[in-house]
């Protein structure tokens, strides 16, 4: 799902850069007020669960790749801005070190994953789980569903992004500039294989977390 520099235009990148400047500040303000000590070593290894995790990924036709992320594991461990946080560190680390996912794409990848997966994923579950005990089994089921949705939704976006570039940035003689993939290749391409594979993987591994935890720190879940 990392979008690789050279397959966005530059006003979608700087759209995109704006968008998450203030997510990111907002994020950063309620983590600060909200986070207690006790949860800042869970902040950073969700963050490095994060990076690890999505280090497992597939390339997919059309120039992205296809894994899991636990971002929302940790949205459901921490709360969404906490996990905007530790996702969208994830995510730098892997642009500037590791070149996985372009520098100037920084800001589509973090919207994507650190802020509507994030969000959505922690939204669908907290809507599945209600007031549920914390030891029930409805909270795995939430966790693994809500974890489903969530990365398809990431990538649906992902897909709409690519196909819309060269709608917005071509020649005059219609050649596309940047992703020369439209809506018809860039949606399946991207949707198609997280509903089928990478959505699986991450249902899985966000529920067997889940349960674990349930177990043996009942009071993080």
């Amino acid at each position: 799902m990392h979008i690789p520099d050279g397959y966005l235009g530059p006003t979608t990148c700087g759209f995109f850069y704006a968008v998450m400047l203030p997510v990111w500040a907002i994020a950063s303000r309620i983590v600060k007020k909200t986070l207690k000590a006790k949860q800042v070593p869970m902040l950073a290894i969700g963050a490095a669960f994060s990076f690890v995790i999505m280090m497992f990924n597939v390339p997919i036709p059309g120039g992205s790749t296809g894994h899991a992320t636990g971002a929302v594991l940790v949205a459901i461990l921490l709360g969404p801005w906490a996990a905007c946080i530790a996702v969208t560190v994830a995510l730098v680390i892997q642009a500037l070190l590791f070149g996985d996912g372009g520098i100037t794409a920084i800001g589509a990848n973090c919207f994507n994953m650190a802020f509507v997966e994030v969000f959505a994923g922690y939204y669908i579950y907290k809507l599945i789980s209600l007031k549920s005990a914390p030891g029930s089994k409805r909270r795995v089921i939430a966790a693994g569903i809500a974890a489903y949705i969530g990365i398809n939704i990431a990538a649906l976006f992902t897909g709409i992004e690519f196909g819309l570039q060269p709608l917005l940035h071509h020649n005059a003689a219609g050649q596309a500039l940047y992703c020369p993939y439209g809506l018809n290749v860039a949606v399946p391409a991207m949707a198609g294989e997280h509903i089928l594979i990478f959505g699986w993987v991450e249902a899985i591994v966000t529920a067997l977390v889940v349960k674990f935890l349930q177990r043996q720190e009942g009071g993080l879940i």
